[in-house]
């Protein structure tokens, strides 16, 4: 699914965000990322989104190369991708249900699978009962819900979310988490960044990885 060979990221500034990645992520693997911040996991979140290029090294994600050359297939490998910004990126004056729907219709899905799948998002993260209320109007935690709702409803292969939890107390936050966790499957792989370590639950299974000056630390299976 995704697959990392000594990946380096160099800036136009020539800040230099990632050194020697080497990574593998297999299909309905739950990945943290965690790390100061200025670690590269934003960096990292790019490249596989394929937003910027590897400036060395080699990087496939979803059996797609990610390198300049690539443009064309790498826009439709992003419909299968479904990412969560730190930021939310949506547009107020409009619905719950019409942020969720806008996302497939940039991407160009087909007018009748649109409404369907942004309800049965909605839906899948609480907030059927949300669906027609401005995002201006929902608290924080609604918000990210909408924006996680957003990139469930491609039925994504891979769901990449940026610092998910910022902004939101301890209540909330757990609840996000649980949320993203839920919707692993065989088939859909989610990697999540976060500084808030203290957060995950050490008891559970996944993969951990610890960033540092752009360099993965170190990676071991469970949480920590």
């Amino acid at each position: 699914m995704i697959e990392a060979k000594d990946v380096c990221l160099t800036y136009l500034d020539g800040t230099r965000a990632l050194e020697g990645i080497d990574l593998k992520i297999e299909p309905g693997e739950l990945v943290y990322m965690t790390g100061p911040s200025g670690s590269g996991k934003t960096s990292l979140l790019k490249l596989l989104m394929g937003v910027e290029y590897p400036t060395a090294g080699s990087l496939q994600v979803l059996g797609q190369s990610i390198e300049r050359a690539q443009t064309a297939k790498i826009r439709k490998m992003r419909m299968r991708v479904g990412p969560v910004f730190q930021e939310f990126k949506l547009i107020k004056g409009r619905t719950a249900m019409e942020n969720v729907m806008l996302g497939m219709r940039f991407l160009g899905f087909p007018i009748g699978q649109i409404r369907k799948n942004a309800s049965e998002a909605l839906e899948r993260v609480g907030l059927e009962h949300k669906s027609f209320s401005l995002v201006e109007n929902l608290s924080w935690g609604e918000t990210q819900r909408v924006a996680i709702a957003r990139a469930v409803a491609r039925k994504p292969e891979l769901i990449l979310a940026d610092e998910p939890t910022g902004n939101l107390d301890t209540s909330n936050a757990l609840n996000i988490l649980e949320l993203l966790t839920s919707l692993t499957d065989k088939k859909t792989a989610i990697v999540i960044t976060t500084h808030a370590t203290h957060l995950i639950d050490s008891s559970a299974e996944g993969k951990l990885i610890q960033m540092e000056a752009g360099r993965i630390r170190w990676e071991r299976l469970g949480r920590a």
